[in-house]
Parts: C-alpha cells; sequence; structure tokens
C-alpha cells in the first residue's frame, strides 16, 4: 500500500482554513526571504474562501507574490462560475490586492487554444511555492476528472505539458463535470513542482477517498509528489 501521509483531522471548516493559511504564509514568507518573489496557486469551489479571507491581510510582502489558478472554467470572469472570480473577490483584497494575478483564461477564442497560452504564462510562476487543492468525491484534484478525455496526459508526472484543455463531456454521461462545462487544468507534472501541497477537503465521502490506495486522480498524485503534501480534513 502507498504510503500516504496522515491526514489531519479538523474540529471545523475554520480551524482546517486556519492550518491552511498559515502554512502557505509560512512558505510564501521563506521563499519571499530567500529570492525575493514567492509563487501560490490556489483553488476555486466552496471550501477555499474562508483561506482566501485569512490570507488577504497576511503581513507579507504581496506586492512580490504571483497567484495563479489550478484550473478554470472556460467562461466569463464576471460569471458565477469563474474561479478568478473568486479569487478577485476573497483574495486579492486588503494587503493581497498587490498581488499580481496570473489568469489561466485570456483572450482566445477556444479551450484549447486558451490552454497553450496559459501554459506559457504559467511557465514563469514553476516552481510552486504552495499550492492549495480541492478535491471532489470522485479523487477529481484541479480539473483532472475520472474519464476525462486528457485524463493520462494530465497524470503524466514526466509531461511536457503545464497548462491541458479538458473538454467536458457530453450532459448526462456518467463521467460529466458538473457542471458539463470546458476547463483548462494545471498537470501534475506542474503541480508537483511545489514545496508544499495542501489538500483541503471536509466531510465523509471524501475522507474515504484519501483513505484508500486506489486509482483515482488524488492517488496518482499522493504517489508521485515528492515534497511536503498535507491532508487536511473536516467534518
Amino acid at each position: 500500500m502507498t504510503d500516504i501521509p496522515p491526514i489531519e483531522i479538523f474540529d471545523s471548516p475554520e480551524a482546517a482554513a486556519d492550518a491552511a493559511a498559515a502554512a502557505i504564509v509560512e512558505r510564501l514568507s521563506a521563499a519571499l526571504i530567500d529570492r525575493g518573489a514567492g509563487h501560490l496557486c490556489v483553488t476555486g469551489g466552496r471550501s477555499p474562501g474562508p483561506v482566501y479571507d485569512r490570507l488577504r491581510d497576511s503581513p507579507i510582502d504581496w506586492s512580490h507574490v504571483q497567484v495563479t489558478l489550478s484550473d478554470e472554467r472556460w467562461v466569463d470572469e464576471t460569471s458565477p462560475d469563474s474561479n478568478a472570480r473568486l479569487v478577485r473577490e476573497r483574495l486579492l483584497k486588503g494587503r493581497a490586492a498587490e498581488a499580481n494575478f496570473v489568469s489561466l483564461r485570456g483572450d482566445d477564442a477556444d479551450p484549447e487554444h486558451g490552454a497553450w497560452a496559459a501554459d506559457l504564462r504559467v511557465a514563469p510562476l514553476i516552481p510552486f511555492d504552495a499550492v492549495l487543492l480541492g478535491m471532489g468525491e470522485d479523487g477529481h484534484f484541479a480539473s483532472l476528472f475520472p474519464g476525462n478525455p486528457v485524463l493520462e496526459q494530465g497524470l503524466d508526472p514526466a509531461g511536457a505539458r503545464l497548462v491541458l484543455h479538458a473538454p467536458a463531456t457530453p450532459t448526462g454521461a456518467p463521467t460529466s463535470p458538473a457542471p458539463p462545462q470546458d476547463r483548462v487544468s494545471l498537470t501534475l507534472h506542474a503541480l508537483m513542482t511545489a514545496g508544499t501541497i495542501l489538500v483541503l477537503v471536509s466531510g465523509p465521502a471524501k475522507r474515504a477517498v484519501l483513505e484508500q490506495d486506489g486509482d483515482l486522480p488524488i492517488h496518482h498524485l499522493i504517489r508521485a509528489y515528492r515534497g511536503a503534501l498535507r491532508l487536511l480534513w473536516s467534518a
């Protein structure tokens, strides 16, 4: 069985958010001292909002921090489905408003070309100092979903790409992401450059996934990553 890090159990999502924010500040602070710059990769969804609320007023030099996303839906940034909108509304406020945000969603007309353009924008941020990820009950992270056509390429730790177009599967298909939208996603190859990866989850179903040694996307990450991986869970 794969030797996975212990699952850190918290009494509440707020306590887990405290721990995640503290770990990110620690890594960014060290990077700012070591080389005068910090690279942070964050995620969308419901869980990370409280982490961003804690981070945005952290007393670090945000003007030298670059922030990007692990994945993005191919929607306008004004859409409620946009991860960039969440980051701008919850993280890039207060002191953190000085950070430079590198969007995965550019001006390209289609997500395939958009993924190539995002690959070039993300490359200067590699390696990341810290990555914050969520996880679905199906074991997906970023937009690397079970059954997606690019899953094998996205999970290749030696792959050449940093960002891929993860196409939506037909509505009603058993492996269809919800909502069924085209997305762009960082690859495992890009994410495993990080000094620290934090996986923030809640609920019994997701804890059960983390306790498995299976073949879901998150298990590929756990097996491949050699940095400081922390699994933060709350009920």
